[in-house]
């Protein structure tokens, strides 16, 4: 702490009342295109200080600012944890608290990879879950939309007891204003965007652009990024392959109907394909799950 005051950290530190999004804009994924809004639920639900719930910076002790801000810029996600906590129904781990530079969350279970060959009724379950979380961090009643940059079979992990998915690394999390971006209307703002398919050799790869992911309203990346490396035939994690959802029964696998959405929503062949592929896939897995049950 005393080696921060000699850095730029220190220019936000005595009688600054906010914290402002071009003080702060690209430190981190978190804050790549910061609205007030989302600045002020930040120190809002900052833990580590006495007096937390006031979004004014200048309530803060100098030594929390500077926590709070080397925290935003090198280490986002207690601040992910915090802001969007668990027990308020967000698909994250539960933040416990930190020490110093040690953050402490809630241990979930086995991650997501362990479940690669679990019984059929227990991967689609798994991949029901995945894609309702896809649609709550896209749509929400906050219109703030959370796009995971980092998607892979180790970044998610299952409740041993409910069964229920978490996302265990929010470190790679870039959260867009949709209100923000209404008010502003960037270029093409209200143009549906369609996320690439990116078709490289390696895992859990992903192809964004944060400036867009910034700029548009309605985005189809969170349901890209869950298909092609979690769910589909595209997905490959520590030499498998085939997704969560390889080798089908027999009956489903004729039926044709899960791999053409699956493939749809990894890669469209059609405008804006993706989106209803998504949606359908959502019903089609949950109809599965509730038959399986």
């Amino acid at each position: 702490l005393q080696a921060l005051h000699a850095t730029e950290f220190a220019s936000l530190n005595g009688d600054v009342r906010l914290l402002t999004p071009d003080a702060v804009e690209g430190w981190s994924d978190l804050v790549h295109c910061p609205s007030q809004r989302l600045l002020d639920r930040l120190v809002r639900r900052y833990a580590e200080t006495k007096d937390s719930g006031s979004f004014l910076l200048r309530n803060l002790k100098d030594s929390e600012r500077m926590q709070l801000l080397i925290t935003l810029a090198f280490n986002p996600e207690p601040l992910v944890l915090q802001s969007f906590p668990s027990d308020e129904g967000w698909p994250f781990a539960k933040y416990l608290g930190a020490c110093g530079r040690m953050v402490a969350v809630n241990y979930v279970g086995e991650e997501l990879w362990s479940y690669f060959n679990a019984p059929w009724e227990k991967r689609v379950d798994l991949a029901w879950q995945l894609m309702e979380i896809a649609e709550q961090l896209t749509n929400n009643d906050f219109e703030f939309a959370l796009y995971l940059l980092d998607v892979s079979f180790d970044n998610f992990a299952v409740g041993p007891r409910d069964g229920k998915v978490i996302i265990v690394d929010a470190e790679n999390v870039l959260v867009a204003d949709k209100r923000l971006i209404r008010q502003n209307k960037p270029e093409n703002w209200d143009v549906w965007y369609e996320s690439k398919f990116d078709d490289c050799d390696k895992e859990a790869c992903l192809s964004f652009s944060k400036e867009i992911l910034c700029a548009r309203v309605t985005v189809d990346h969170n349901y890209y990024a869950i298909c092609q490396n979690l769910l589909s035939r595209h997905a490959t994690w520590r030499g498998t392959s085939g997704g969560l959802l390889h080798d089908p029964p027999p009956e489903i696998a004729k039926d044709g109907r899960l791999e053409a959405l699956l493939d749809e929503c990894a890669n469209p062949k059609k405008r804006y394909g993706r989106f209803q592929a998504a949606k359908e896939l959502r019903e089609y897995l949950a109809q599965l799950s509730n038959n399986v049950r």
